[in-house]
């Protein structure tokens, strides 16, 4: 591991805590107070009281303790948004499994990496993607498969797996350990700059932290309802929304993921105080009328006061943050007013830095190179799961961490995003890395080099585009070479990251060293 426990004698804010006394004491101190709320899309909502809640989640750690799961070991959990979804994640962290949570998007190469990669022992999943997980990953104990399928009847009960009810046994016998705030939590697979995921491994300290902080840069309080549709096998539903609102003590409405048609009814059922969206989902929601009763007080996003979002009339807050940060890293003030189309201040529990290429400062209207230093184990992630030398290199000599963002300084502390590190696409919210869809397309036969760049689209921010140089050229390019490349992207890698388009070419623009110069592809792009 390459954190540590505290020096002697320095006491960290969770000492003697961890994410099951986060629950307990939420259950003890707001016991029928709505904690999860579930809602559909062809059902009635149901809700979870976070005594009720905890009471499932003892009699599923107890009975995934009699089906052999061990603290320290890795259990996948790929679902789609879903009270099962949680009851998993909060059991395993209670049994001291780590809990890992994947894309669903994810096709069969990447599951079969990341079973293979964290030595996964077992998996929940649903019926839709029960076949997939069973075949892909090879080494697991057991699979369970829940009822359905994101709150959708499935088409036809799975073949393979045990049942989820099935795992459950007396809350009564629900198991104990000693608390270590600085004891694995749970991993994210995360797309880096590099060809494979990096599994980011998060500590209790790192999951506590994610919900105290992102409660306080939220203004977040016990009376708020967190209306949540990101998927929560990501960082920004699983802290930003769900941690931060039990931190507090209040209710997360969840829905299976985005609808621009039941956005509105849900948040006025349950009286939506919050929610954390991106472009994407407001961008289809201007096709839809605001309701004037609404309770929507604030909404976190990409960026301060975006003016294309004015006409929704609700305060948003700018932030960015990775799952290696746990929460943001810059945050725009709730209190105050913020420049427009910036992200926001450095958030004062962190110290950013922003450099040129050679190491010294920018000065204000300058892009620069984004570094922000922590706590490894408490404010930053713990370590790149099985890969010492990324964790290593992913920190600077004076242990900032390299985010591979760019950003702009402005006037009085405020800062803009600038561009993603060269090589990183933002597609519908999804980090994408080029090199990733690269290496697959290089080696499908016919294909001499490839080159992945972003191309601006009017509703996903970005989608991958792809420029091949054909093996013997343009002239004689084979008939069937582009659908050969789409299929070997389709079964290799999750959808979002699948080209839009494919352009063939007999060369590529030149930078030093004989690099693609990408910043040409894209002025070609148009």
């Amino acid at each position: 591991m390459s954190y540590s426990q505290p020096a002697p004698g320095i006491v960290g804010p969770f000492a003697g805590l961890d994410v099951p006394w986060l629950l307990r004491m939420r259950a003890e101190t707001r016991k029928e107070h709505p904690f999860l709320i579930w809602a559909p899309f062809d059902a009635p909502s149901r809700k979870w009281s976070y005594g009720e809640f905890h009471e499932r989640v003892g009699a599923l750690a107890a009975g995934l303790a009699k089906r052999g799961i061990r603290p320290g070991e890795y259990v996948l959990i790929h679902l789609d948004n879903c009270i099962e979804a949680m009851l998993a994640w909060f059991a395993c962290v209670e049994l001291g499994a780590i809990a890992v949570t994947t894309n669903t998007r994810s096709a069969a190469a990447e599951m079969e990496y990341f079973a293979g990669h964290c030595g996964a022992v077992a998996a929940i999943t649903q019926p839709a993607y029960a076949e997939l997980v069973a075949a892909s990953c090879k080494g697991l104990r057991w699979m369970a498969v829940i009822s359905h399928d994101a709150g959708a009847a499935p088409a036809s009960a799975p073949s393979r797996g045990d049942s989820f009810e099935s795992l459950f046994a007396d809350s009564a016998d629900r198991p104990r350990r000693a608390i270590d705030p600085f004891a694995p939590c749970s991993v994210q697979y995360t797309s880096g700059t590099t060809s494979r995921p990096k599994a980011v491994l998060w500590t209790h300290a790192n999951a506590l932290w994610g919900a105290k902080i992102n409660a306080a840069h939220e203004d977040l309080h016990h009376g708020d309802v967190h209306q949540t549709y990101l998927p929560l096998f990501h960082t920004n539903a699983l802290a930003y929304s769900m941690l931060a609102t039990l931190w507090v003590g209040a209710s997360c409405v969840i829905q299976p993921r985005f609808s621009a048609s039941r956005f509105w009814p849900t948040a006025l059922e349950h009286g939506s105080t919050w929610t954390s969206t991106i472009p994407f989902c407001m961008k289809a929601l201007l096709e839809h009328e605001v309701p004037r009763h609404h309770q929507f007080r604030l909404w976190g996003t990409a960026i301060n006061e975006p003016p294309a979002f004015a006409a929704f009339g609700i305060k948003m807050i700018g932030w960015w943050g990775m799952t290696e940060t746990i929460t943001h890293g810059i945050v725009g003030e709730v209190d105050q007013p913020n420049i427009p189309m910036s992200v926001g201040r450095a958030a004062p529990e962190y110290s950013i830095r922003i450099t040129g290429d050679d190491g010294t400062p920018t000065n204000v209207g300058d892009t620069g190179n984004l570094l922000i230093k922590g706590i490894p184990g408490l404010s930053l992630f713990a370590e790149y799961l099985h890969n010492e030398k990324a964790t290593r290199e992913s920190f600077d000599e004076h242990g900032y961490f390299i985010t591979g963002d760019r950003v702009t300084m402005l006037e009085n502390g405020f800062i803009r995003f600038g561009d993603r590190a060269k090589d990183m696409l933002k597609v519908g919210g999804e980090n994408v890395a080029a090199s990733e869809i690269e290496q697959v397309i290089a080696v499908v036969p016919g294909v001499r080099e490839a080159a992945v760049v972003a191309k601006k689209h009017p509703m996903l921010d970005e989608v991958p585009v792809v420029f091949i140089i054909p093996q013997d050229g343009v002239a004689r390019l084979p008939a069937n070479l582009h659908d050969t490349v789409m299929a070997a992207c389709k079964s290799s890698l999750a959808d979002f990251k699948v080209p839009r388009e494919i352009r063939f070419v007999d060369d590529m623009p030149r930078s030093t060293l004989e690099k693609v110069a990408k910043a040409e592809l894209r002025k070609m792009l148009g």
